[in-house]
């Protein structure tokens, strides 16, 4: 059975420009929107015009992380109560209704409101899921809405992380973006799939302890992916299917509270998921990683002060002071995770210095790194 489900706080829009391909391409699985206390029309737009979506209305807004997290336990509850777990002011459905029968494990899907999908999108997905049980979580080839020629920036064709913390994908490296010509159109082991979908199993989802909501948003989905991977878990991109995402529609780049979320979630999850000395997997320690982060990220202040951004300046000040202020809070969690670690070879955790790639020698598309 898969469940696809799209977190949506003020989506009105997006959702009615990108809803119809996803209702109409993803027969057999059950779609449903959880609504992180919109105050836009979303409510009342999808009874009018998406009967046959399914709402989660929520309370608040959880973010990105916990809105997921308290979304997948209403469609686990569903399964003890089946005709309490969905009360919408809007439209009650039974679950007795449902026809989703894709897929021989559960599965959840997770996806952005602003992604376009073509028929047989899903197929790919599912068989590889259910024909390897190693795998707990993938995403597909990931291509600009904007332009369809050009990978996705947030996701491309599968997600790695450098010695130092810092992500980048099979096509994209920092903010150079690469066309898709079939390079990376085998599948693929990977550190983590991007959030913007993301197919994990249910079991392997709660096993993990799903997504970390003290991140709000941001890089939960990567530190989700690492966890898997300690477990001895794999996560694939299968670029036989493909989507496309628009991109940046809650906050966009460059926008001083994402930068905010993403260094100080950026360290927190290297905080939980590093050893504590180099192994097969890691090419550093967690003293090491963070001793040159701290440098790095001064570097990364200066240059955004030279440039005059001065959100973002202050942006990565304050993640970096928030980081330490809450550091001691994951120092359980971190013991746990590095006790528990089955999988020491952490597969796209590279031995390579993005950075001194990129800036230094000039190599800017994924083929082209080296140690």
């Amino acid at each position: 059975m898969l469940s696809i489900v799209i977190l949506n706080w003020n989506g009105c829009s997006m959702m009615q420009r990108y809803l119809p391909s996803i209702v109409e391409n993803s027969q057999g699985a059950d779609i449903i929107v959880a609504d992180n206390a919109s105050t836009d029309e979303s409510l009342t737009m999808l009874a009018r015009e998406f009967p046959m979506v399914r709402i989660i209305p929520m309370s608040r807004n959880w973010g990105f992380a916990n809105g997921y997290n308290k979304a997948f336990k209403v469609l686990e509850a569903e399964d003890i109560k089946p005709n309490v777990a969905f009360k919408s002011p809007l439209r009650h459905i039974k679950k007795e209704e449902r026809s989703s029968t894709l897929g021989n494990d559960n599965y959840y899907l997770l996806l952005n409101s602003d992604v376009r999908v073509e028929q047989g999108w899903l197929t790919p997905l599912v068989e590889y899921m259910d024909s390897h049980h190693d795998v707990a979580a993938c995403q597909p080839k990931m291509l600009s809405d904007a332009n369809p020629e050009m990978f996705e920036y947030a996701g491309a064709c599968g997600g790695y992380m450098d010695k130092y913390g810092y992500p980048y994908c099979r096509g994209r490296v920092m903010g150079t973006v690469e066309r898709d010509e079939g390079q990376y159109d085998e599948v693929a082991d990977v550190l983590w799939a991007s959030g913007a979908c993301l197919m994990i199993r249910a079991k392997d989802y709660w096993a993990a302890g799903g997504l970390d909501g003290r991140f709000f948003a941001h890089q939960e989905e990567i530190d989700l992916c690492w966890r898997l991977n300690l477990m001895g878990r794999r996560v694939v991109c299968i670029p036989q299917s493909k989507v496309f995402h628009l991109g940046g529609g809650t906050l966009p780049q460059g926008n001083p509270r994402k930068t905010h979320l993403n260094f100080r979630n950026n360290l927190t999850s290297l905080y939980k998921n590093l050893p504590s000395e180099p192994n097969s997997g890691a090419p550093c320690g967690l003293d090491e990683v963070m001793s040159v982060r701290k440098w790095l990220d001064r570097l990364a202040e200066l240059q955004m002060l030279l440039t005059l951004h001065w959100g973002d300046f202050r942006a990565v000040m304050r993640a970096r002071r928030d980081f330490l202020a809450w550091q001691h809070t994951f120092d359980k969690e971190r013991a746990r995770i590095q006790k528990q670690a089955k999988n020491s070879p952490a597969v796209g955790l590279t031995d390579v210095s993005i950075l001194w790639q990129y800036y230094y020698k000039r190599k800017k598309t994924f083929d082209k790194l080296t140690n």
